[in-house]
């Protein structure tokens, strides 16, 4: 009876470590965008971040391209250009293979804010063309305190440049489905490797690691948000861990199909190589 408390104990508490790793993981350096507008600041109020959400909704239904928002208090001790790069990498906003993504960075106590442009829009966005959009549209709106006005002509002004580009619709886009072969590989990959470790540190240990380690690299390698990387090391944990819970093996009844489900949205996989502007009000 104890023995197998203890064993449910140890369970329970490698699925939450491996929750909390994950977790930590995850928001360390900067934010995921989840959402088309994402504020950080609690700036804008409901209705302004539910108007603008639907506004990049809709010219993401018509184009195909993705624009997202972010504000954020300060980039600490990052120059907000580095920030950038870094959201990007982490987001990957835009379609992969179009890299048609643009994002509006805007670190309001620093006063400073920033376009990363995706590769595929680096033709009708340049950088000059960026720092015009900043300095001329923007900016006037956040000296005189209205940010949502400001982020809302800028955005405007961004739909217009992107309009104007010569990109493959919506429906052809080439991200649909992606990654189901590379999802099965980690998986499997992450299956091997926590069996292998079973036998020298025990099940649970074992399976904490290659989950981890399953869901790392399904993020670094193939651009996949937090919840699917989540998703991948909570599954591999399962298996290796607790396989056999009351005599009974543990199987997953789903399917994978490659977006992270419950309609939530996310970068499709687009490339930014630092292309965009920077300024400051």
């Amino acid at each position: 009876m104890v023995s197998a408390l203890f064993s449910r104990v140890r369970y329970g508490l490698g699925f939450f470590l491996l929750l909390f790793g994950m977790m930590t993981w995850a928001v360390v350096g900067v934010p995921e965008l989840s959402r088309r507008v994402t504020d950080l600041t609690a700036t804008l109020s409901a209705e302004q971040a539910a108007e603008l959400e639907n506004k990049l909704a809709a010219f993401e239904a018509k184009k195909g391209s993705q624009i997202a928002v972010l504000m954020v208090p300060t980039t600490g001790s990052k120059d907000i250009a580095e920030f950038g790069i870094e959201v990007a990498d982490l987001s990957q906003i835009g379609r992969k293979g179009i890299d048609d993504g643009v994002i509006l960075i805007v670190a309001k106590d620093d006063r400073t804010l920033r376009l990363e442009v995706g590769y595929g829009l680096e033709g009708v966005i340049p950088d000059a063309v960026a720092k015009r959009v900043i300095a001329e549209t923007i900016t006037p709106y956040f000296k005189g305190g209205d940010y949502a006005g400001g982020i809302n002509a800028g955005v405007s002004q961004l739909m217009a440049l992107i309009d104007g580009e010569a990109l493959p619709g919506p429906s052809e886009s080439p991200v649909s489905k992606q990654n189901e072969g590379g999802f099965m590989f980690i998986v499997l990959g992450g299956l091997v490797a926590g069996f292998t470790l079973s036998v020298i540190m025990g099940r649970v240990m074992a399976g904490m690691l290659a989950g981890l380690g399953s869901g790392a690299v399904a993020a670094l390698m193939l651009g996949l948000g937090f919840s699917v990387a989540l998703f991948i090391g909570l599954m591999v944990f399962l298996i290796v861990g607790v396989r056999t819970m009351g005599g009974r093996g543990w199987t997953n009844g789903g399917g994978f199909g490659g977006s992270s489900g419950g309609g939530s949205w996310g970068g499709g996989g687009g490339r930014f190589g630092g292309g965009g502007a920077s300024g400051s009000w």
